[in-house]
């Protein structure tokens, strides 16, 4: 395993609907035997709640496997700001924030970072890292669009969750394997999930 492969990723968990994309990109990272720093907003963990019915960080270890999550995964709150991802000078090999909310858009694209997940999202544009933003809004503003762009033109990669259907999913899982595996090849992580354009299914 060289240096880069051995450092974490910094994931963040926000309130924009879509917390399957979070539960499956977590569990692959974990799967892939990723470090992952991990950072739950309240709003979140909220959504986590409605969505998943996972009620508390402790439900999301359950979920995820508790031996593997201790293996892997490290929880930083969201507001200690003065957190290992808010300094430029710990390394880490990129970001991803899955979901996405657009308030969070808003405050990276503005550069004003209030809490650790914008923070380390504003590191990681500054220090040419990979930042990848997965949002779940629709229909799309003007201000959106203009703030997506904006993180676009920062560096960022804009990957809302938005599946295809050219794979023929029979369920929602493959939908959400569908993005969760785009996700994965941003952050350069090595996967099996899902069938890629051209493949058949055996290669699945």
């Amino acid at each position: 395993m060289s240096n880069a492969d051995s450092l974490a990723t910094v994931m963040a968990i926000t309130g924009a609907s879509g917390a399957p994309y979070a539960v499956r990109l977590l569990e692959a990272l974990v799967q892939a035997q990723q470090r992952v720093q991990l950072i739950v907003s309240d709003h979140g963990l909220r959504l986590l709640r409605t969505e998943t019915e996972i009620g508390t960080v402790e439900a999301l270890r359950t979920r995820i496997g508790a031996a593997a999550w201790d293996a892997s995964v490290t929880l930083f709150d969201d507001n200690d700001r003065g957190a290992a991802p808010a300094s430029g000078s710990a390394r880490n090999r990129g970001m991803v924030i899955c979901p996405c909310s657009m308030g969070t858009i808003s405050a990276i694209s503005q550069g004003t970072s209030r809490s650790l997940v914008e923070r380390a999202a504003d590191v990681a544009l500054k220090e040419r890292r990979t930042l990848v933003v997965v949002p779940r809004e629709t229909p799309y503003i003007a201000i959106h669009l203009e703030n997506m762009l904006r993180l676009t033109r920062a560096g960022a990669v804009v990957l809302p969750a938005s599946p295809g259907f050219y794979h023929r999913p029979t369920s929602i899982d493959e939908l959400v394997d569908f993005v969760v595996a785009r996700v994965l090849d941003h952050l350069g992580v090595e996967h099996t999930i899902g069938r890629r354009w051209g493949d058949s299914p055996a290669d699945a």
